[in-house]
C-alpha cells in the first residue's frame, strides 16, 4: 500500500519532466521559425538597456518622455549608421585595391613553399593545376581541347551573338534596392521595437510584475530593478569597452599601415562581444592582409603583436578591473550558449548569444520557476561548501573535499573550517540518517584527511 503513492509520485515527477522538455523544444522551434521576428526583437531589448539609462538622463531635467525617447534612438541610430557606412565605403575601397596585392602575397607563398622544400606532392599538384589551367584558357575560342579541335578542323563553326535588350531604368534600380531589402527590413524593426520599448518602459515592467504575482509586488518590483539596472550598466559597459578596443586596433593598423584600418577596427569591435575567440577571428583578414601589402614580414609580425598584446591587456588587466566581477556566466555556459545561439540564428546569434544568456540567468535568478537557468548556466556554486563535503563523502571520493579544505584554510584557521563546513556537512548526514536516507550499518564514508601542519 505504501508503494502505491511513491509509484503515483515518480509518475507524475516523469510527466512533468516530459511536459517541460515538450514546451521547451517547441519554444526552440519557435526562435528558430520565427527568427525574422524574434532576432530584430532581441537586439531591440538589448539596445534598450543600453540607450535606457540616457533616456532617463534625459528625463530626469525635465525633458518630456517622448522626446527623450526620439532624440537618444535618432542619435544612437544615427551613430550606427555612420558606422555602417564607414564599413561599406571601407570594404568598396578595399576590393579596388586587392588585385595589386595579389602578386606580393602570391611571391610569399613561393618563397615559404621553398623553405620547406622545392620538390613534394604539394609542389606536383600546383604543377599539374597550372599546366590543366594553361590548356583550358589557351584552347580556342570555342573552349575545345587539341582532339577537338583536330576533330572540328573540317567543318567552320558559324559564330552567335545573342543581345539582351537593355533594361529599363525600374529594372536596373530593382536589382540595386533587391540586396537592401532585407537588411533595411530588419533595421527598421529594431528602430520601431527600440523606440515602443523605451516608450513603454513602465508600461511593460508593469505587465511583468502582474505576470510575476500581485501577492509580493515589493519582491518583484526589487528584482525587475536590479535586474534592469545590472543589464543596462553591463551591456553599456562592455558596449563602450568594445568601442574603445576596436579604436585602438584601428589606429594600431592605421600606424602599421594595413589598408582599411578602420574597417578592421568596427569588426573587431563587433566581435569582441564574441567570448574568448572573438578578437582572434577579427585577427585573420588584418593578418593575411599585411602579409600581401608590405613586402618583408615585418608588418605581418607587427599586426599579430598588436593583436596580442591588446587582446591580453584588455582582457587580462583593464576588464577584470572596469567590470570588478565576471559577466555572471560559466566558461562551459558561454561556449554553449555561443553554439546554440549560432545554430538557431546564425551570425547574429553568435554576436549577442552572451548577452542574451546573461538575460536569462538574471531572469533565472529572481523567478523561481526558472532558477534551473541560473544553476545550470550562472557562475555561482552549485553546492555550498558543506553539501560538497558531504556529497563527496558519500561518493567516496574525498579528495575535492581535501582541496576545498586547502582553500579555505589559507585565510582561515582550523577551527572555522571545522565549525564552519565540516560540522554542518556532518548535520547533513545526520539528518539523512535520522530520516533513513542513508544507512550507517554497512557503508561507510571517510572524511578529508586534515594536516596538522594546518
Amino acid at each position: 500500500m505504501q508503494g502505491k503513492p511513491a509509484q503515483i509520485a515518480i509518475g507524475q515527477r516523469r510527466g512533468t519532466v516530459l511536459t517541460n522538455m515538450a514546451v521547451a523544444a517547441l519554444i526552440i522551434a519557435a526562435l528558430y521559425i520565427g527568427r525574422e521576428i524574434f532576432v530584430p526583437l532581441a537586439l531591440a531589448v538589448l539596445l534598450s538597456f543600453v540607450l535606457a539609462p540616457f533616456v532617463i538622463w534625459l528625463h530626469s531635467w525635465r525633458i518630456p518622455r517622448t522626446a527623450s525617447v526620439l532624440i537618444v534612438v535618432i542619435f544612437g541610430f544615427s551613430i550606427i549608421f555612420s558606422l555602417g557606412g564607414l564599413m561599406v565605403s571601407q570594404a568598396t575601397r578595399l576590393a579596388g585595391k586587392l588585385p595589386g596585392y595579389q602578386q606580393t602575397l602570391s611571391d610569399k607563398v613561393e618563397s615559404l613553399r621553398g623553405l620547406m622544400g622545392g620538390s613534394g606532392t604539394l609542389n606536383q599538384a600546383s604543377t599539374v593545376l597550372k599546366n590543366l589551367e594553361t590548356e583550358l584558357q589557351h584552347g580556342d575560342a570555342n573552349g575545345q581541347t587539341a582532339p577537338a579541335r583536330q576533330a572540328s578542323d573540317k567543318t567552320i563553326p558559324i559564330p552567335v551573338e545573342i543581345k539582351q535588350p537593355d533594361p529599363g531604368a525600374l529594372t536596373t534600380l530593382a536589382k540595386i534596392i533587391e540586396p537592401l531589402l532585407s537588411p533595411l527590413t530588419t533595421t527598421g524593426v529594431v528602430v520601431i521595437f527600440v523606440a515602443f520599448i523605451l516608450l513603454q518602459r513602465e508600461d511593460l515592467r508593469n505587465r511583468l510584475v502582474r505576470l510575476a504575482g500581485t501577492g509580493d509586488i515589493q519582491r518583484t518590483t526589487a528584482a525587475l530593478d536590479d535586474a534592469g539596472k545590472r543589464l543596462s550598466k553591463l551591456f553599456l559597459t562592455q558596449m563602450i569597452f568594445n568601442a574603445v578596443f576596436g579604436l585602438a586596433i584601428g589606429a594600431g593598423l592605421e600606424f602599421i599601415g594595413v589598408p582599411s584600418a578602420p574597417l578592421w577596427g568596427l569588426i573587431a569591435m563587433i566581435l569582441r562581444f564574441v567570448p574568448y575567440i572573438g578578437a582572434l577571428i577579427s585577427a585573420i583578414f588584418p593578418l593575411i592582409l599585411a602579409a600581401a601589402v608590405g613586402p618583408g614580414w615585418q608588418m605581418l609580425l607587427l599586426t599579430a603583436l598588436l593583436f596580442v598584446i591588446l587582446e591580453v591587456v584588455a582582457g587580462q588587466l583593464i576588464e577584470p578591473l572596469i567590470y570588478s566581477h565576471s559577466s555572471g556566466l560559466s566558461p562551459v555556459a558561454v561556449i554553449l550558449s555561443a553554439s546554440f545561439w549560432t545554430w538557431l540564428w546564425g551570425p547574429v546569434g553568435l554576436v549577442i548569444a552572451t548577452p542574451l544568456t546573461i538575460c536569462l540567468v538574471v531572469v533565472g535568478r529572481h523567478v523561481e520557476r526558472l532558477k534551473f537557468l541560473d544553476i545550470m548556466l550562472g557562475d555561482r556554486p552549485p553546492l555550498s561548501p558543506p553539501q560538497l563535503v558531504y556529497q563527496r563523502m558519500l561518493a567516496g571520493d574525498p579528495l575535492e573535499a581535501a582541496e576545498q579544505a586547502h582553500e579555505f584554510l589559507k585565510g582561515s584557521s582550523l577551527e572555522d573550517y571545522c565549525d564552519r563546513i565540516l560540522l554542518e556537512g556532518l548535520r547533513l548526514a545526520e539528518s539523512d540518517t535520522a530520516d533513513w536516507a542513508i544507512s550507517t550499518r554497512n557503508d561507510w564514508v571517510e572524511l578529508p584527511r586534515l594536516s596538522t601542519n594546518w
